[in-house]
């Protein structure tokens, strides 16, 4: 029998917010559960496995080095058999965090009024706010960029179904520059945790995102332990990308997987599926980065209209042992052929 869960959520980071459940909400016994814990909601299965966390407030620096000043992720993320997957803040990186989108590297423009400008008025411009959500701070300022959650409810829950609905903004300063809704469901099957995320993007001024050699959606592998790629041919030996030259990605396919032996012995790994739907994008998986990243805008630069929604999706395949290139490949035929 197949266990699913649909999660509605727009990415984000709060404070903390209380639970909100009506007496129509409350979950069924023997039903998936969102149970909130120290730093944000837990997903159970109906057995009562945790599948992951989803992070709304960072944890204090003394426990865990977030640079990031928004935490807005998936994490930890668990195999079946109760394994981490994912890894928070490591320390060559401390701004990466589990799953989680969002870009380094872009920059909103609002139209200026020339009409308000005088004789001499420019004939057309923008006002220009650069921001990295991202976390690293390199190319564009981190500092007051912070992806916020305003609201979360359980909207059901069964044995088979639950469905979760989170607000969201990305805030600059108290500027809200852009609405994220996004649909997770999740299911068990062949022995994986399967998760499918849908984010819808509105940006309330052009969203231009300079042309970048990784950032947007990202699976942050743990990396304490000896690990390598996969695809549908098995292990990878390209050689790894460098963040500086885009070009220098790896190529366009349906998905490429992540594993690694952790110090208790035991082999995990998860897999990333891109879908036809979304931009075409090459992957920044560096094995210096133990981290699985296909990029929309590696290829140049791009916008997202004010108003008009991106929509991406993906699905990570989340596993005990190598990975299981036949449930993978499989799922990925699936998923990129559901409209």
């Amino acid at each position: 029998m197949k266990r699913c869960l649909t999660v509605v959520c727009a990415i984000g980071v709060i404070a903390w917010w209380p639970a909100r459940f009506s007496a129509s909400q409350a979950p069924q016994r023997g039903a998936y559960t969102l149970s909130p814990v120290a730093y944000g909601m837990e997903l159970k299965t109906p057995d009562g496995r945790v599948v992951f966390d989803y992070m709304t407030k960072k944890p204090p620096m003394s426990e865990v080095p977030l640079t990031s000043p928004s935490v807005a992720c998936f994490h930890p993320v668990l195999t079946p058999s109760g394994e981490r997957v994912t890894a928070l803040a490591p320390d060559d990186h401390p701004h990466h965090r589990g799953i989680y989108l969002a870009w380094h590297d872009g920059e909103f423009r609002a139209p200026i009024d020339p009409s308000k400008m005088g004789r001499y008025a420019p004939a057309f411009g923008w006002g220009i706010t650069t921001a990295d959500f991202w976390g690293w701070g390199e190319y564009a300022p981190r500092e007051n960029r912070v992806i916020q959650t305003n609201g979360v409810k359980l909207a059901s829950a069964t044995a088979a179904h639950a469905q979760i609905d989170i607000e969201n903004a990305w805030m600059v300063g108290k500027r809200k520059m852009l609405d994220e809704m996004t649909v997770a469901r999740i299911a068990e099957r062949d022995g994986a945790y399967v998760l499918d995320f849908t984010f819808t993007l509105t940006p309330v001024a052009d969203y231009v995102l300079h042309k970048q050699s990784f950032s947007g959606f990202n699976f942050q592998g743990r990396k304490d332990g000896e690990s390598y790629f996969t695809n549908s041919a098995g292990t990878v030996e390209l050689p790894n990308p460098h963040y500086s030259v885009p070009e220098l990605n790896w190529p366009p396919a349906p998905w490429y997987g992540y594993v690694v032996k952790v110090p208790n012995g035991k082999i995990v790994g998860a897999a990333v599926i891109d879908h036809p739907s979304n931009p075409p994008s090459t992957w920044h998986n560096s094995r210096t980065l133990w981290m699985v990243n296909p990029v929309i805008a590696s290829l140049g630069e791009m916008t997202i209209r004010a108003g008009s929604p991106l929509t991406l999706r993906y699905r990570v395949v989340v596993h005990d042992g190598p990975t299981p290139t036949a449930v993978v490949d499989k799922l990925a035929t699936e998923f990129r052929t559901t409209k």
